[in-house]
């Protein structure tokens, strides 16, 4: 059966009104056209044949796979899930921000201190990542805080435009509430113009520009990954980002999965103080588009030089939608694992929780008895 077969399948078994309900909205959810993105990623040298592409080239699902991890989807009910739920940390956020401190608030979402600036990663404050609102992954557990309870943003940065990193409806109260910058890569800031974010706090970034927000630098580097939010992909780019005040430096993956360029990436920003980096929704068969844990390590590695032990790791990308087949605990009990194998610090904060980097705390192994 190919996915359109399945398509049709399900939609001849569910109401018309449950059809509308989950329609509603999707072109505007979508965003912008490839027509419309087409000229800002036409200046990009890696935009080619009407796509953008990967240094090292990344496997592709065939047919009969895609009709078959579309049908376990649907089919796998609560697996994934944990049993009991999953604790939140009061959010904190000093007055002054640190030298350089990270709060989670959920799978790619990170309020970033570095030299006393505040960039908010992927940001995603809504129930579901779909184009859907009653339709795809929901949350596993509460965000941690409303979005107009954050403290005052010197810039927002998306590292690409799936939708459990690029939110519409958080994108655009965002818009509303704060004043800071949204930077982005190369073609993506036509998805926000079509959410009416006003063009001057646009700034997009081809791998290896930069742009600067008083002295702290933000570096658009490379990552191994796709993008689309409709059925055509590759339009927009994708990217891990680089934020470096005058003293400290974080690094931020993104979505990604395990490439020798963070070697190159290592030599050319690092060493940094702290890594963010993706380590769940993981299966052999996307083997290149989403990193396990033991290549997160790597990972960190490559960035730092070499040197496993230095700098912090955190981890991201997990415990908040179930986008995998693995158990929810399973990348964290694999990076713990791994990184005591090669000596690599990692703090793994509770969704809400803030870890200050240069005033370390004891961690508690919070994920293990929720199941």
């Amino acid at each position: 059966m190919s996915v359109k077969s399945l398509v049709k399948t399900v939609l001849a078994t569910v109401p018309l009104g449950w059809l509308a309900r989950a329609a509603w909205g999707l072109p505007t959810q979508i965003g912008a056209s490839p027509a419309k993105v087409r000229p800002y990623a036409a200046m990009s040298p890696r935009y080619r044949g009407g796509q953008f592409h990967n240094t090292d080239p990344s496997s592709t699902f065939l047919p009969e796979a895609e009709t078959g991890i579309v049908k376990a989807l649907i089919t796998r009910g609560k697996a994934g899930r944990p049993r009991k739920p999953i604790p939140l940390a009061t959010p904190l956020a000093p007055v002054e921000a640190a030298e350089v401190a990270a709060t989670w608030y959920g799978h790619s979402s990170v309020l970033v201190e570095v030299d006393g600036y505040r960039v908010l990663t992927d940001p995603v404050w809504s129930r579901r990542v779909s184009p859907s609102a009653i339709l795809g992954p929901s949350r596993m557990h509460p965000i941690p805080l409303p979005l107009s309870d954050l403290p005052v943003l010197d810039t927002i940065v998306i590292s690409h435009d799936h939708y459990d990193h690029l939110d519409m409806a958080t994108v655009q109260q965002l818009a509303a509430t704060q004043k800071a910058l949204f930077v982005v890569p190369v073609g993506l800031g036509a998805h926000l113009r079509m959410w009416r974010v006003p063009e001057e706090r646009i700034v997009e970034l081809d791998w290896d520009e930069s742009t600067k927000v008083g002295e702290l630098t933000l570096t658009c580097t490379e990552a191994r990954h796709f993008s689309g939010r409709g059925l055509v992909r590759n339009t927009t780019q994708w990217a891990s980002w680089v934020l470096a005040g005058p003293s400290r430096k974080v690094f931020f993956g993104g979505d990604s999965g395990y490439t020798t360029r963070f070697q190159d990436l290592g030599r050319r920003y690092g060493p940094f103080d702290l890594t963010l980096l993706p380590v769940g929704a993981y299966d052999p068969r996307w083997p290149d588009i989403h990193m396990n844990p033991e290549e997160a390590v790597q990972t960190h590695t490559d960035l730092e030089g070499g040197e496993a032990d230095s700098g912090l790791l955190m981890p991201v990308h997990w415990a908040t939608f179930n986008l995998a087949f693995h158990a929810w605990s399973e990348p964290i009990i694999r990076l713990i694992a791994a990184a005591e194998a090669k000596g690599t610090p990692v703090a793994v904060p509770m969704p809400g929780q803030r870890i200050d980097v240069l005033k370390p705390s004891a961690q508690t192994s919070w994920w293990t008895s929720l199941g």
